[in-house]
């Protein structure tokens, strides 16, 4: 299930750091030195970027970003947009221009755009899971470092939501907070007097008495269930009857999405989008 209005590209001036980064540490110090060696120079090609096998493509934005960093000169035409489904054999890009040019960028653009396009892919078939549901599917912090904006961005593209970006989004007080803190209610009454009213505040509850715990209190806006099963989380839909957003999370496999989605939980956070998702096989043929 793709989302039926990708969202719009990001601002190059963000990925522009990231490309470049991956591109200067792909040519090291001394550049491309096979390209170098055996490619005539003015030697010119027509490349095609196709999918080896069907999936959600994104990171198409990325990879053209790359093949321009590479040479501004080179010709770029998109054939099938991030968030667009493709099957095997689909071409998704083709590049014309300086043969030189392609070889030196075609690895750091099939590496963003096959790991992306893993990460649409693996949300799509998730997000497939909650068809006829309430729920949402939505990513968590477990991202590769550096490459949090464009593996959230590739959920997007698979059709699911975005989680915090950061530490400094939101309020989630987590088992270890409340641990420290010394109790729900203790965690709760500290972030309530200290928070700003632009910041929304989740609580994780490990069982229905947290849960109840945290309804007493008051101040929470979500609870993140943590680790329950399916008749503990209808259960908690029942008690909060809409009082609070509902976050379902914890072992969220393939198979249990269904099942947790009937509960009537508004998310399902799962960690596997981005932790877990396998690369999407796509190649460049000249």
């Amino acid at each position: 299930m793709t989302p039926e209005f990708p969202p719009a590209p990001l601002p190059e001036l963000l990925l522009e750091p990231l490309v470049r980064a991956a591109l200067l540490e792909d040519l090291g110090a001394g550049g491309d030195v096979t390209t170098r060696l055996v490619i005539p120079p003015g030697a010119t090609c027509r490349a095609r970027l196709r999918a080896r096998e069907a999936g959600v493509l994104s990171g198409m934005q990325v990879a053209a970003l790359a093949f321009r960093l590479v040479d501004p000169a080179l010709k770029l035409r998109t054939l099938a947009p991030d968030g667009a489904v493709v099957a095997a054999g689909e071409t998704a890009m083709e590049i014309e221009g300086p043969a030189a040019s392609v070889l030196s960028a075609e690895r750091v653009a099939l590496n963003f755009a096959g790991r992306l396009a893993g990460v649409a892919t693996t949300t799509a078939a998730y997000a497939a899971e909650t068809r006829g549901t309430r729920a949402r599917i939505t990513c968590t912090r477990k991202t590769t470092p550096g490459l949090r904006l464009v593996e959230k961005q590739a959920v997007l593209h698979g059709g699911g939501f975005n989680h915090r970006f950061s530490l400094s989004d939101a309020v989630l007080i987590k088992d270890n907070h409340v641990a420290a803190a010394g109790g729900v209610r203790a965690a709760l009454r500290a972030a309530k007097a200290g928070a700003s009213h632009m910041l929304r505040i989740e609580i994780e509850v490990d069982t229905l008495d947290q849960l109840a715990e945290a309804l007493d209190e008051g101040g929470a806006d979500v609870a993140l269930l943590d680790n329950m099963d399916a008749a503990a989380m209808r259960q908690a839909v029942a008690m909060t009857a809409g009082r609070l957003t509902l976050e379902a999370s914890g072992s969220m496999r393939l198979e249990r999405v269904a099942e947790t989605a009937a509960t009537g939980v508004d998310y399902i956070s799962v960690g596997a989008l981005t932790h877990s998702a396998s690369t999407l096989d796509l190649g460049l043929d000249f």
